[in-house]
């Protein structure tokens, strides 16, 4: 059995779950979220508590159990406090400004960057160096940072770019390290 699998998801009040077979609908202050899962997975919902059980042993459905209760588990997250990633912008010169509903970014290039939100993601800044992304679907918030992210990856050599706000940047010693242990 599944350890993650056979976790019962509490689902808090306010929000309601509409199965129908393989797809459920969840609503909640926040939104609405819908997907489908695999028909070998059994979904049931009783006393405010979703279950998902699976209907035999093999391989495909012991790997889609965990699965399934891990999107599910997001989908009760999300409609309910939503998700949030941060982002830094790091290096002399590069800031970030609001037009409208989009970003424009001065990260070291020629021209400005303009990033539009993905649908279902809100892109927020605070101050001229901190992207917040926001969404009630957790793949959605991910993948749009990681977008965001890969415009100017973090330089592995003075740290300069977009990285995640907390993320630990290693930085390589460059040229001078390597002539230190050269001629004698």
């Amino acid at each position: 059995m599944s350890r993650i699998g056979r976790l019962p998801i509490a689902v808090p009040k306010g929000v309601t779950v509409d199965i129908k077979e393989s797809a459920v609908v969840m609503k909640g202050p926040k939104g609405e979220l819908k997907r489908s899962f695999n028909p070998g997975m059994a979904i049931t919902m009783n006393e405010g508590v979703l279950k998902v059980a699976r209907s035999d042993e093999s391989r495909e459905q012991r790997a889609l159990h965990g699965l399934t209760r891990s999107l599910l588990a997001n989908m009760v997250e999300g409609v309910s406090k939503g998700y949030e990633k941060s982002l830094e912008v790091v290096g002399v010169g590069y800031r970030v400004e609001k037009q409208g509903d989009k970003l424009m970014l001065r990260v070291g290039f020629s021209n400005l960057v303009e990033v539009s939100p993905m649908t279902g993601v809100k892109l927020d800044i605070e101050g001229n160096n901190k992207i917040k992304i926001i969404g009630i679907d957790k793949e959605l918030v991910g993948e749009a940072a990681a977008r965001i992210r890969a415009l100017r990856p973090p330089d592995p050599y003075k740290g300069k770019g977009i990285r995640y706000a907390g993320e630990q940047v290693r930085l390589k010693p460059g040229k001078a390290g390597k002539a230190a242990g050269g001629k004698a």
